[in-house]
C-alpha cells in the first residue's frame, strides 16, 4: 500500500480516482489546488504524487519543479496527469521533473501498473541512496582511523605533522607567531612496572581528555609516541604559550587518576615558538621543542623549559 498525495481541482475526477486508488489498497490524500497541495507536502510524507497539469492558481509543472528541488522531496516520484495530449506538453512536465505521464480519462490497472512502476523505481533509488550513505559513513570512518591514534583517541604522528607544516606556513606567510609544546609523562615506566599496562593505557587516556579539555578548540593535539604528546597553539605568543603549559601542568598534577592511590603524575613540558631566527622548519620547531623538554627532565621533572638556541 503506498501514500498518495492526489492533487487534482476537478471535483468528479478527483473523487473518481480517490476511490479508484482506495481500491486498489492505496491511502489517498486530496489537495485541491497548488496551494493546498504544498502545505501537505511541507507537513507531511508520501510515497508518490498525482499531478494534475492544470491546477487554479498555480501550474503543475511549477509544483513538481518545487519537489525536484527540495532536499526532502527530491526523490518523491511524480506521475503527472492531463487531459492535454501535445508533445510539447509531454516534453515540458516530464523536464519539469515529472517521473511519469497518464493522459486523463485514464485507465484504472493502467494507472495501478505506473505507480507501481514508479514505485519500484523509488525502493531501488532509496536502497542505493542508503548504500552511498553507508559507504560515505565508511569513508569517513576509514579516514578518521587514518588520522587517529587507536589509545587516546588524539591525532597521531603522522597527522600532526601534516597540521604542523600546515601552520607552520601560515605562521611563516602571515607573520603570525606559533608555539609548539612537547610534554612528557614523568617517571610513566614505573607506573607500567608498578601498576600494570592497563593502568598505564588508562593513565594515558586520561591524560589525553585533560590535555583537549584545558585547550582551545583551535589548539591540535597529538600523541607523538610512547608517553610523550606535542600541542601545536596557533596565534600564540611565547607569555600565552607558558600560560598555556602552566595550565596543564597544574591540571595533571592535581588530577586523581583512576587505580592510582596516593600518586601523583606530572608531566614535564618543553615549548619553542616562532618567529625564531634559529628556527627555520617546522621539524625544526618540534626538534627545539624536544630539545626543552630534555632540559625539563634534566633539570628536575615536573616543569617547563623554553627553547633557546
Amino acid at each position: 500500500m503506498a501514500n498518495i498525495l492526489l492533487i487534482e481541482d476537478n471535483k468528479v475526477q478527483a473523487k473518481a480516482g480517490k476511490k479508484d486508488m482506495e481500491d486498489l489498497g492505496h491511502k489517498v490524500t486530496l489537495a485541491m489546488d497548488g496551494k493546498s497541495a504544498l502545505k501537505a507536502l511541507s507537513s507531511n510524507t508520501y510515497d508518490l504524487v498525482l499531478l494534475d497539469l492544470v491546477l487554479p492558481d498555480m501550474h503543475g509543472n511549477q509544483i513538481c519543479q518545487w519537489l525536484k528541488q527540495s532536499e526532502e522531496t527530491r526523490r518523491l516520484p511524480i506521475i503527472m496527469l492531463t487531459s492535454h495530449s501535445s508533445v510539447k506538453d509531454l516534453v515540458t512536465g516530464l523536464e519539469s521533473g515529472a517521473d511519469d505521464y497518464l493522459k486523463k480519462p485514464y485507465n484504472k490497472s493502467e494507472l495501478n501498473a505506473r505507480i507501481r512502476a514508479c514505485l519500484r523505481t523509488k525502493a531501488l533509488q532509496d536502497e542505493l541512496a542508503g548504500k552511498n550513505m553507508e559507504l560515505e559513513k565508511l569513508l569517513h570512518e576509514v579516514e578518521r582511523l587514518a588520522i587517529t591514534d587507536h589509545l587516546t583517541g588524539l591525532f597521531n604522528r603522522r597527522h600532526f605533522n601534516t597540521m604542523l607544516q600546515r601552520e607552520y606556513n601560515l605562521a611563516q606567510r602571515y607573520k603570525r607567531p606559533l608555539a609548539c609544546l612537547m610534554a612528557d609523562i614523568d617517571h610513566f615506566k614505573s607506573i607500567n612496572d608498578s601498576w600494570g599496562h592497563h593502568i598505564g593505557d588508562s593513565v594515558l587516556k586520561e591524560i589525553s581528555d585533560t590535555l583537549k579539555k584545558n585547550l582551545r578548540n583551535v589548539d591540535i593535539v597529538a600523541r607523538w609516541g610512547g608517553e610523550e604528546f606535542v600541542v601545536l597553539l596557533p596565534q600564540t605568543d611565547i607569555d600565552a604559550s607558558m600560560d598555556a603549559a602552566e595550565r596543564l601542568l597544574e591540571s595533571i598534577a592535581s588530577y586523581k587518576f583512576n587505580g592510582l592511590i596516593d600518586i601523583t603524575v606530572t608531566l614535564s613540558i618543553g615549548i619553542s615558538f616562532v618567529p625564531d631566527t634559529s628556527i627555520s622548519s617546522a621539524e625544526a620547531m618540534v626538534k627545539a621543542a624536544d630539545s626543552a623538554l630534555y632540559m625539563a627532565k634534566n633539570n628536575g621533572r615536573n616543569r617547563i623549559e623554553v627553547y633557546k638556541a
